[in-house]
């Protein structure tokens, strides 16, 4: 039994997993958006400060990890 819902837990993760670039932004109308020349490529991306939190608060949190590894020893 605990077989069976194992496999359609992992089921259900594949599922999703491949709905999710149709969940994607769409792409912006044609037409005039200004100096094309100076625009990004990603200028309507919402990334932000966020991922350097996220890389930071990782490297931290792996930093702790490996000094904690050593101490035990």
């Amino acid at each position: 039994m605990k077989l069976q819902k194992v496999r359609a837990f992992w089921l259900v993760v594949f599922l999703l997993m491949l709905s999710l670039p149709g969940n994607g932004q769409p792409p912006p109308p044609p037409g005039d958006h200004g100096d094309e020349e100076h625009q990004s490529p990603f200028q309507e991306s919402p990334i932000g400060g966020g991922v350097f939190i996220l890389l930071v608060l990782g490297a931290g949190y792996g930093a702790k990890k490996l000094y904690d590894s050593r101490k035990e020893w």
